[in-house]
């Protein structure tokens, strides 16, 4: 997908984005696809359901991005995030994971539940995405008037020490199979992918499901999209054909004298969805008075999957309006929110972001964090129920 200006290339990057997470964000609010209602079906009632779409989503990202990349279809390697980095910060995926995890349990939802629940009429999960676009601002930019962030002051003294600099790229492919980095990833995302796929029609009850079914396939597939597209989309520059971020790292060269420059070349870097260090950027675009320079992958696809949802809240004529039960409500849900602002910024994702975005990696880090929001989710729910026992006693 080669284009003749940059505008152009840019716009259809941008609105493919839209488009893809249109219909991710219907499809969830029909199918009621839920990381977080995955974790408490499985820890409260035995049911694996919902856990097995989210585990057949993972299968269909991986399964397609190996294929995808061993046919030289997408790159993974050099991403916004950069998930495949050499260096591995495992603390922070760790706590980051464990503190996202927890705090989607008390707001009742991840970074993408949350966009759902806002298009089908939720007004609590409008606060929770406020709160986390303050958090996830101001984690990787600067306060006003001073050069320090949330991260640098709360994080990076601690846990970039622990950081382990690798000599290969950290998905699993390259660090297992030394040289022979392509034949390693096809091998580990074949073996990995089919093992998550045997697992999750294993189950007849899942198999019978075809809510599970369609929502496990079409979230899968819009990660798969989203990486094709943002990877494919290039620029015809007087004869040298580059991608977005490319063009832009050479822009006084390229660009015309009245061509809008982008704020940064890496968003438009290969990249598939992720969504809590979107909703700082959009807060970063909104406060700009919506300038165009602002406007990246992650605004577009948290305008998607709203739209979607409202969409199929119409459609399906469920939209309803809903507010918080108690002061009590309203305290779990502000305090999820910010506990998802920092873990999700500081594990370079959320459930989707990392459990299945970055997982279709085999990123290591990813799949730490996807085990870390498990964990933290799972606690948290034990927590709960012992305290709810205690208090009926």
């Amino acid at each position: 997908m080669t284009y003749e200006n940059f505008a152009s290339a840019q716009s259809i990057f941008l609105w493919s984005t839209f488009a893809i997470a249109l219909i991710m964000g219907a499809v969830v609010n029909k199918t009621n696809f839920c990381t977080m209602g995955a974790v408490s079906d499985w820890v409260n009632m035995g049911d694996t359901g919902r856990l097995r779409a989210w585990v057949f989503a993972i299968a269909v990202g991986v399964l397609g991005v190996t294929a995808l990349e061993a046919a030289g279809l997408v790159n993974v390697s050099s991403t916004f995030p950069p998930y495949r980095q050499n260096n591995l910060v495992w603390l922070e995926n760790a706590v980051g994971g464990v503190l996202f995890g927890i705090g989607m349990t008390l707001a009742s939802g991840c970074g993408n539940k949350t966009l759902v629940r806002i298009g089908g009429g939720n007004l609590k999960s409008v606060m929770v995405l406020l709160v986390i676009a303050v958090i996830a601002y101001f984690m990787v930019n600067p306060f006003p008037g001073s050069d320090k962030t949330l991260y640098s002051t709360l994080f990076y003294p601690w846990t970039n020490p622990t950081a382990i600099t690798l000599t290969t790229n950290q998905d699993l492919g390259a660090m297992l199979f030394g040289d022979k980095v392509a034949t390693g990833r096809m091998v580990m995302g074949a073996v990995i992918g089919i093992l998550m796929l045997v697992w999750a029609f294993k189950s007849a009850d899942f198999r019978g499901s075809s809510d599970n079914i369609l929502g496990g396939l079409v979230v899968g597939l819009a990660v798969l999209a989203a990486w094709y597209v943002t990877s494919n989309i290039k620029v015809d520059a007087d004869g040298d054909i580059l991608s977005l971020q490319a063009y832009v790292q050479d822009w006084d060269l390229y660009a015309p004298a009245d061509a809008v420059r982008p704020a940064a070349a890496g968003p438009l870097a290969s990249q598939s969805f992720t969504f809590i260090n979107p909703m700082g950027q959009t807060l970063g675009y909104a406060a700009s008075g919506f300038a165009r320079t602002l406007l990246t992958f992650g605004v577009m696809a948290l305008a998607g999957v709203i739209a979607g949802s409202l969409l199929w809240s119409l459609v399906s004529r469920s939209f309803r309006v809903e507010w918080f039960a108690s002061a009590r409500d309203f305290v779990n849900h502000l305090i999820g929110a910010i506990l998802m602002g920092f873990g999700g910024v500081l594990a370079m994702g959320c459930t989707i972001g990392q459990g299945i975005t970055g997982f279709s990696t085999l990123a290591l880090g990813s799949i730490l964090t996807f085990v870390a929001i498990v964990l933290g989710s799972a606690v948290t729910m034990k927590v709960q129920y012992a305290m709810m026992m205690r208090a009926e006693g």
